[in-house]
């Protein structure tokens, strides 16, 4: 039954392909009508048959119409094939930087039948595919001898050989992962070479994405006048045959999809089972760790360079804290994924560097600006640096606001940025009877920590005057900041190429935070310096909620409701009585940076 089914996903996808090159055949023939018309009125010239000056206009007519059809079709064909495909951008991986995985792939291939990928690539994403790098843009063609059959005259025939995929894995799967768990995901994609190798599906999907690179192409702004109205016809030409046979391509790839799935049922298919849990787990766990360790890290000019193996942490804390998730510690004593390759620190870092450039929008290369930072320097290099600098652009909006400091002459900076400044400057005093007004900003998240706010609802966000002012300042002067700062150059590297133009982060994590949420993210940040300055309390990191404050050695409580009622209700109440119980004074100094 299995074979069955893989052998009807496969006949399915094979009439498909062959739907998406009859749309090829059809516009190939409209190409060809005029200069076939042209054909037939020589033809009755010659014989003596369409003779007289109507005739010999239409001759004309005809064979002026045909050159032109056939010279704009033959233009749009070279485009079509010249035209570069879109390819993810991945961190290659050689075979000599990872032999046993490339042995693990070759031999699921033999077990499944199919070919075998004909290299391995990584993607910053928590998926596995096969990508199709076998455009003549991309590589030359490959041909090999086979010695059946034998043409006449002896010499073994020459044919020429498409190239296998790519077979691109997420890499937080190899970190997280064990060996039988990747083995047993990988194998259905590892399957769809065997598709993927069949001529008409081949060259079906040469055709749909010759016409979806000829599309960007003509897309490309920075042209002339004539020369945009030419490419805009060849746009109009390449979407016309794209809406033709993009249902037969989206019905074709459905159909490879199936047999491959069938053809991996064979291969390890309750372990595969088992292994999708951890797929799931793994997407959890990256998205946690992007959105809150690595995005303010990038945000301070810093990029961690070993984001595989915080995910990997990350997944073990969050099985630590799970109940649902006490089954997968005892896995964590097999072999990881990660085991087969050679050097796991350096292709690490490499898709760190990657990751940062298509979720943020960092330089190719590391600089003075941009520089990697281990898990054990996060705290000082990005957590404390962070606060700092936030509470630094926090007192500078008071002082453009006109806010008066603080002044204790106990202190020895007397007019310092102090904490209390803050929190004098917000807190509505009993007589005034200002109301709230809507701040106008999106909501704040509901934090996970004592650093990192974020938006949950979608009210208006109630805010006094002065918080209002305070947060229009801060977007202000953060919109200076980041407008100031120069876009990072392109990556340069074996798959630059292939990337598409446009700007960086190709895939931004998160809308640009609202006025309201950088408010409570730098009063935040400005009592964790106050903690850190005069209570003794330290920097931490948390795998699951990113930047945190350490009182103590223990966790700090979650300030977010007592941060809200300051900023919505101009009540310090709450704020001032935890400040208290912990110890910290904030009518004394800070250091910013």
């Amino acid at each position: 039954m299995t074979g069955t089914g893989g052998e009807l996903g496969a006949r399915a996808a094979r009439s498909r392909a062959l739907a998406v090159l009859r749309v090829r055949s059809r516009a190939l023939a409209v190409a060809l009508l005029p200069a076939a018309a042209e054909v037939i009125l020589l033809t009755g010239a010659a014989t003596g048959q369409f003779t007289g000056q109507g005739w010999d206009t239409a001759r004309w007519v005809v064979g002026v119409l045909a050159v032109l059809v056939l010279l704009a079709a033959a233009g749009i064909a070279l485009v079509v094939a010249r035209a570069r495909p879109a390819a993810s951008p991945t961190v290659p991986v050689p075979e000599r930087s990872a032999p046993d995985l490339y042995r693990m792939v070759r031999d699921l291939a033999d077990r499944l039948d199919v070919p075998a990928p004909s290299a391995i690539a990584l993607t910053p994403d928590c998926d596995s595919w096969l990508e199709d790098r076998t455009h003549p843009a991309h590589a030359p063609p490959v041909t090999r001898a086979h010695n059946e059959p034998v043409v006449p005259g002896g010499r073994p025939e020459r044919r020429p050989v498409v190239p296998a995929p790519v077979l691109v894995i997420g890499s937080p799967f190899l970190w997280w992962m064990r060996v039988a768990e990747l083995r047993a995901v990988l194998a259905p994609v590892v399957a769809g070479t065997g598709p993927s190798a069949q001529p008409d599906i081949a060259a079906a999907r040469r055709f749909v994405r010759g016409l979806d690179a000829a599309v960007a192409v003509a897309d490309a702004p920075g042209r002339g006048p004539l020369t945009r109205g030419v490419y805009a016809a060849l746009g109009r030409v390449a979407r016309l045959l794209l809406q033709g046979c993009r249902e037969h391509a989206a019905l074709m790839e459905r159909g490879v999809a199936t047999a491959a799935a069938e053809r991996a049922q064979a291969v390890d298919y309750g372990p595969r089972i088992a292994a999708q849990e951890q797929v799931g787990l793994a997407y959890a766990g990256w998205d946690r760790l992007l959105t809150k360790v690595a995005l303010p890290a990038w945000r301070m000019g810093r990029w961690p360079s070993r984001l595989d193996v915080g995910v990997a942490a990350a997944l073990t804390e969050l099985s630590r804290r799970d109940r649902l998730a006490d089954g997968f510690a005892a896995r964590l004593g097999e072999r990881p994924a990660c085991d087969l390759l050679e050097e796991p620190g350096v292709v690490d870092e490499a898709v760190s560097l990657l990751t940062a450039r298509l979720f943020h929008g960092g330089p190719a290369e590391s600089g003075p600006s941009w520089a990697p930072v281990d898990w054990q320097a996060y705290p000082e290099e990005v957590v404390d640096r962070t606060w700092r600098a936030e509470a630094a652009r926090l007192h500078r909006v008071l002082d453009s606001l006109g806010v008066s400091p603080s002044l204790d002459p106990a202190t020895p900076d007397p007019g310092g940025p102090t904490l209390a400044r803050v929190l004098d400057h917000l807190a509505q005093p009993a007589a005034d009877s200002t109301p709230t007004v809507p701040a106008p900003t999106a909501p704040l998240d509901n934090a996970d920590d004592a650093g990192s706010p974020d938006s949950a609802d979608a009210d208006p966000d109630p805010a006094t005057e002065r918080s209002a002012l305070l947060a229009a300042g801060l977007s202000a002067a953060l919109a200076r900041e980041e407008s100031a700062v120069p876009q990072g150059a392109r990556a340069q590297g074996p798959d630059s190429a292939l990337w598409e133009d446009g700007d960086l982060p190709l895939f931004p994590l998160q809308p640009p935070r609202t006025g309201r949420e950088l408010l409570a993210a730098h009063i935040t940040a400005m009592i964790c310096c106050a903690a850190v300055d005069t209570a003794g309390a330290a920097p931490g990191l948390d795998w699951l909620d990113g930047p945190t404050l350490l009182l103590d050695g223990e966790r700090a409580a979650d300030l977010t409701a007592k941060v809200l009622s300051l900023i919505e209700e101009g009540d310090p109440g709450p704020l001032r009585a935890w400040l208290a119980e912990s110890g910290i004074r904030p009518e004394k100094p800070v250091r910013l940076v």
